[in-house]
């Protein structure tokens, strides 16, 4: 049973276009992204981007950022757009920051891809972060517990300009799984977090590129 369900949580997701390559940071893009975290850079985005998505729910306009959500029967999740005052570099960093912290909860990166689409009038770039839930049977029900399902998390560019950054939750149906928490309950523990102190909001600029 155990081998069963490491088989479902681990490997590729459902197979799509075979343009899809692998997605990969260079040394010091990594480097990069190691000090825009320990200096705590998300904060300038985070929190202001989980109170646009409850007001996006409640009918709200945010002043500031912008948030789409998604709703349907398979998926819960939000689109976070990009904004002039966050730049391209830190809209990546936030892209792999977001990755980064559903891992820690308790998901394996299961596929890391990107691809390159061009259309008549535009070309499009797809970057994505697949998660699975690690393998990890309830001793209180004896069910595998599937967390919040599978997460995905996209960035998409459009002639060369980041669009928006993708996050949902495609939990699975079957009873072999626990229930899956909401998707709410993951924003609040990824999103939720204090605004930036003036020091933090100073660094928007160092990697704005």
């Amino acid at each position: 049973m155990l081998s069963f369900f490491k088989k479902i949580f681990s490997g590729r997701s459902a197979a799509g276009p075979t343009n899809w390559q692998p997605l990969t940071r260079t040394a010091a893009q990594l480097r990069a992204h190691e000090q825009w975290v320990a200096q705590q850079v998300y904060l300038n985005w985070m929190g202001p981007f989980f109170k646009a998505y409850h007001f996006q729910k409640t009918g709200v306009c945010a002043k500031q950022l912008r948030v789409q959500l998604i709703r349907d029967e398979a998926r819960q999740g939000a689109l976070f757009f990009y904004d002039p005052s966050i730049g391209p570099g830190n809209f990546r960093h936030l892209f792999d920051f977001i990755r980064d912290q559903v891992m820690r909860l308790g998901y394996n990166a299961a596929v890391s891809d990107k691809r390159f689409v061009k259309h008549e009038r535009y070309a499009e770039c797809i970057e994505k972060h697949f998660l699975k839930p690690q393998p990890n049977d309830c001793t209180a029900t004896g069910r595998c517990n599937q967390r919040f399902g599978n997460v995905t998390v996209d960035l998409v560019s459009i002639n060369g300009q980041p669009g928006f950054i993708r996050f949902f939750a495609n939990p699975y149906q079957d009873t072999i799984f626990t229930p899956a928490a909401p998707f709410d309950a993951l924003m609040d523990t990824l999103f939720n977090l204090p605004p930036a102190p003036p020091q933090v909001q100073k660094l928007i600029k160092q990697y704005y590129k």
